[in-house]
């Protein structure tokens, strides 16, 4: 099945941003690390996404656009280890840590890592 990233699915509200920064939950597997958030999202979507890379690391916005890119792309074919596992209403935020340019296979293997990671706190966290 082709997955898209649609732009409904993707986090722009500023309010909801700086919410997950103070009151999200992370799993990471360096480079990257996912920032969630249980919330009501306003669209007809369960997962609002969004990405980032530091300025702080990459001064050159080609290069963080790059990156961001890859990113973006790496969830859009793996969103489906998210999609079929979960009910409620998240907002998702990919930052990427590391200092050096990655390539997509990098990006894919440890967003893949991270969302499986996720699946499995979201599964603890029913039962619990």
């Amino acid at each position: 099945m082709a997955w898209s990233f649609a732009k409904k699915e993707k986090l722009k509200s500023k309010k909801l941003i700086d919410q997950l920064f103070t009151e999200g939950k992370s799993v990471s597997s360096y480079p990257i690390k996912l920032i969630y958030l249980k919330t009501v999202l306003t669209h007809n979507v369960s997962i609002q996404t969004g990405v980032t890379v530091s300025k702080k690391n990459f001064k050159s916005a080609v290069k963080r656009n790059r990156i961001k890119r890859l990113l973006r792309e790496s969830y859009r074919l793996n969103k489906g280890l998210v999609y079929n596992n979960t009910e409620d209403n998240f907002a998702f935020l990919f930052l990427y840590l590391g200092k050096k340019m990655p390539d997509f296979k990098e990006i894919d293997e440890n967003l893949q890592l991270v969302l499986h990671k996720y699946n499995k706190r979201i599964e603890h966290e029913k039962f619990a």
